[in-house]
C-alpha cells in the first residue's frame, strides 16, 4: 500500500509538533513547514522524532500562497496546527488595547487571510481534506450556556469585538470563513477546538507556553498562576490525545465540521486541588472566599465519535508534572 503524505502547517508549534510526532509514529510521510528553517534548535528536535527519516520540513510563510506550494504537493491531506500569531499587532501593541478598527485589521484579518491562503494552495494543488486548530474561544455564545454543544454554539464575534476580545473573535470569523471557502471548494474540513494544553513539550520554547510554566513555578517552590483563586473554569487536554484528534479527523472519511478538542473543564479551586495532591509543598493562591461557580460542561458526542482515548484531568496533569520534573532538556540544549 502506497505510503500517503501529510502537510502539517506549524510543524516547530506546540501542537503541529505533536501532530507530526503522532503522523510519523502512524508511519505517514509528514512534510512540516515552519516560518524559519534556519531555527537550527526547532529543526534539530523535530529531527529526532521517531521515524523522522520521513520528515520533511520547508520554510513557508502562510502571508504568501506561493510559498505553500512546495509543502502541498503531493500531499493527501493539509493540518493547519498554527496561524499568525494574533496577541500584538505589528506596532506591537496588545490586542486588548486595540480599537475595533485596529483589532479588525491588525489582528483578525491576518488570522483569516492566512487560512484563507492556505485553503487556497490546498486546493490549487488538488488536496481533499483539510484539518484545522481553532479555539474553544469560537463556542461561547451570548448569554451563556451551561452545556455546550460545537454545532450549535458559536461566539458572537459582534460582542468580541466590543469587549476587546479581537483574539478570540479570529478564531471565530477564521473558522466562519474556512467553512465557506470548504463547503464552495469541495474540501471536507474538520475543525478541533481545543484548550489548556498539556503533556509534554517536544521543543525547549515551549516551556514558555502555560501550563508548562507556570506548574514549573509551583514545583521549584514559586508562585501560583493566580494570587487569588479565580471563580471560573478552565478546560484542558494532553497534547496527545489532541493530536490524536486531529489524525482520526482525517482518517475518518466521514469527519467534517467542529469537535472539541478538550477532556472538560474544571473550576480552578479543584485544579489547584489535584495540584496540591502531586506538589504538596507548593505556593497556594489565597482560597476562593464566595460560592464557586458550576464549570462548564460540554455535549462530547461528536468527539467521541471520532473513537480517541481522552485522558482524565489527574492523568493529564500527573503526567505533565512527572515530565517538567525529569528536566526534559538539558541546560546545554537550552
Amino acid at each position: 500500500m502506497m505510503i500517503k503524505t501529510l502537510c502539517v502547517i506549524g510543524a516547530s508549534g506546540l501542537v503541529g509538533s505533536h501532530i507530526v510526532k503522532a503522523a510519523l509514529s502512524k508511519g505517514y510521510r509528514v512534510n512540516g513547514t515552519m516560518r524559519n528553517l534556519n531555527d537550527l534548535e526547532s529543526t534539530s528536535y523535530l529531527k529526532k522524532l521517531k521515524n523522522s527519516d520521513n520528515l520533511t520540513l520547508f520554510s513557508a510563510d502562510m502571508r504568501n500562497t506561493n510559498d505553500l506550494d512546495k509543502p502541498l504537493s503531493g500531499t493527501d491531506a493539509v493540518f493547519i496546527a498554527s496561524l499568525i500569531p494574533t496577541y500584538f499587532g505589528s506596532n506591537g501593541k496588545p490586542a486588548r488595547k486595540m480599537t475595533i478598527s485596529e483589532g479588525k485589521t491588525e489582528i483578525i484579518k491576518p488570522t483569516v487571510d492566512g487560512c484563507l491562503n492556505i485553503l487556497n494552495a490546498a486546493r490549487r494543488n488538488n488536496i481533499k481534506t483539510a484539518v484545522v486548530c481553532s479555539s474553544t474561544s469560537s463556542t461561547n455564545p451570548v448569554p451563556s450556556q451551561p452545556f455546550k454543544n460545537e454545532v450549535e454554539h458559536w461566539s458572537d464575534e459582534l460582542e468580541q469585538y466590543n469587549s476587546g476580545k479581537f483574539t478570540s473573535a479570529a478564531k471565530t470569523v477564521m473558522e466562519k470563513e474556512a467553512i465557506k471557502y470548504a463547503s464552495a471548494n469541495n474540501i471536507r474540513l474538520s475543525i478541533i477546538l481545543p484548550t489548556g494544553l498539556f503533556g509534554g513539550a517536544l521543543l525547549p520554547k515551549h516551556l514558555e507556553h502555560n501550563p508548562f510554566k507556570w506548574l514549573k513555578s509551583l514545583i521549584d517552590g514559586g508562585a501560583p498562576r493566580h494570587d487569588a483563586i479565580p471563580n471560573n473554569s478552565t478546560s484542558m487536554i494532553h497534547l496527545d490525545d489532541l493530536a490524536n484528534l486531529f489524525l482520526a479527523a482525517y482518517e475518518n472519511p466521514n469527519a467534517s465540521g467542529r469537535y472539541f478538542g478538550v477532556y472538560g473543564s474544571l473550576h480552578w479551586e479543584d485544579i489547584y486541588a489535584e495540584c496540591a495532591k502531586l506538589i504538596p509543598y507548593m505556593v497556594q493562591p489565597s482560597p476562593l472566599t464566595e460560592q464557586p461557580l458550576p464549570a462548564t460542561t460540554f455535549d462530547f458526542s461528536r468527539r467521541d465519535s471520532l473513537g480517541v482515548t481522552i485522558r482524565d484531568f489527574p492523568t493529564l496533569l500527573k503526567e505533565t508534572v512527572d515530565w517538567i520534573k525529569s528536566e526534559p532538556f538539558s541546560k546545554e540544549d537550552i
